[in-house]
């Protein structure tokens, strides 16, 4: 039986495990759906792929994600999208 492996970036794996510390962190001021899918978005946009299609390659990503440049790379996007979010949110205001 073969297994069907799927191409897959990574990287997406790598924010969506610390968006929310991250927005925890910064004291983001809204946690919606939209507003997460918004920020990972943006944080994706500025961070290299890391595409993977077996098991080995997942294996390989998951050790380079561990490098200390690769973290403080995820943190600086994820806080730059933050930013960005906060200031322009395309959520309707919940208040009113």
């Amino acid at each position: 039986m073969k297994i069907k492996m799927q191409v897959k970036n990574y990287m997406e794996e790598l924010v969506a495990n610390q968006l929310e510390e991250i927005m925890n962190r910064n004291n983001c001021s809204c946690f919606c759906e939209r507003c997460k899918a918004d920020i990972t978005a943006i944080a994706l946009n500025h961070l290299p792929t890391k595409y993977v299609a077996t098991e080995t390659g997942v294996c390989y990503a998951k050790l380079s994600s561990y490098e200390n440049q690769c973290i403080i790379d995820i943190v600086t996007a994820i806080s730059n999208a933050i930013n960005v979010v906060e200031k322009h949110p395309r959520h309707e205001d919940i208040d009113g």
